[in-house]
C-alpha cells in the first residue's frame, strides 16, 4: 500500500483537486457541480491512498503481546529513516567496497523491518540491531562521505571508519539470520506436531514401511 509523510496525503490531495476542477471546467465545458464532484472524489481517493500506514494495524492482540507489537511499532518507526539515511549515502560514497558495504545494509534493514512486520513479537531479536548498530552504521555511512571529500583526507581515519563500516554490515547479517532461525524454530515445532499426529492417525513410519498387516487374517 502506498503511503505518504504525515501531512503530505493532504496537499496532494488539495492539489489535485484544485488543478483538476478548473481542466474540467474550462477545459472540458463540464459543467461546475459535476467537476466539482469529479474533482473532490480524485483528491479524495489520493488522500486516502496516500495515508501513512499504520504498522501492525490489522493485528489483535492484548496484554503483553499488545505491549510488544506497540514497541515494536515504535523501534521501526524510529528505524524507518536510518535505513533512508543509508539508502541516500550510497550515492555519495566514492570507494565501490565501501558503497557496496552501505548498499548490503541498507537492503538488510529493509528485510529485518519486514520479518518484524511479519511478526512483531519477535524484535526482541533484533532490539540491538535497530536501536545500536543501524544508527551507528548510518552515522557512519555518513561520515565516511564527508572524510572523502574532506580538502585534507585523513587517510587514517578514513581507513578506521571503513573497517567499522565493514564490521557492522557483518552484524547486520548476523541479526538478519537471528530472525531467519527463529523461522526455522517455529517450523521444527510445526513438524514434530505434524509427525506426532501422523503417528498418532497412521502409526510410525518405520510401521508404514512394511506391508499393512490383513486384519482378516487370522493368527496361527
Amino acid at each position: 500500500m502506498l503511503s505518504a509523510p504525515a501531512g503530505l496525503n493532504w496537499i496532494v490531495g488539495g492539489a489535485t483537486a484544485a488543478i483538476l476542477l478548473p481542466l474540467l471546467v474550462v477545459g472540458v465545458g463540464m459543467p461546475f457541480w459535476m467537476a466539482g464532484l469529479i474533482s473532490l472524489a480524485a483528491g479524495g481517493g489520493l488522500l486516502v491512498t496516500l495515508s501513512p500506514r499504520r504498522l501492525f494495524e490489522g493485528l489483535e492482540a492484548s496484554g503483553a503481546a499488545q505491549s510488544k507489537i506497540e514497541f515494536a511499532r515504535e523501534l521501526l518507526t524510529d528505524a524507518e529513516p536510518l535505513a533512508v539515511r543509508l539508502e541516500v549515502a550510497v550515492s555519495s560514497i566514492a570507494t565501490q567496497k565501501i558503497a557496496e558495504r552501505v548498499r548490503h545494509m541498507a537492503r538488510i534493514s529493509r528485510e529485518i523491518f519486514a520479518g518484524v512486520e511479519d511478526d512483531p513479537l519477535r524484535v526482541d531479536r533484533v532490539r540491538r540491531f535497530l536501536t545500536y548498530y543501524l544508527p551507528r552504521a548510518a552515522d557512519l555511512a555518513e561520515a565516511y562521505a564527508l572524510l572523502e571529500k574532506g580538502s585534507g583526507r585523513d587517510v587514517s581515519r578514513i581507513a578506521t571508519t571503513g573497517e567499522l563500516i565493514e564490521r557492522l554490515d557483518a552484524a547486520f547479517t548476523h541479526y538478519a539470520a537471528n530472525l531467519q532461525e527463529a523461522d526455522l524454530g517455529n517450523l521444527d515445532i510445526e513438524l514434530k506436531l505434524l509427525k506426532s499426529s501422523l503417528d498418532e492417525d497412521l502409526g510410525p513410519s518405520a510401521q508404514r514401511g512394511g506391508t499393512p498387516p490383513d486384519k482378516g487374517k487370522r493368527s496361527a
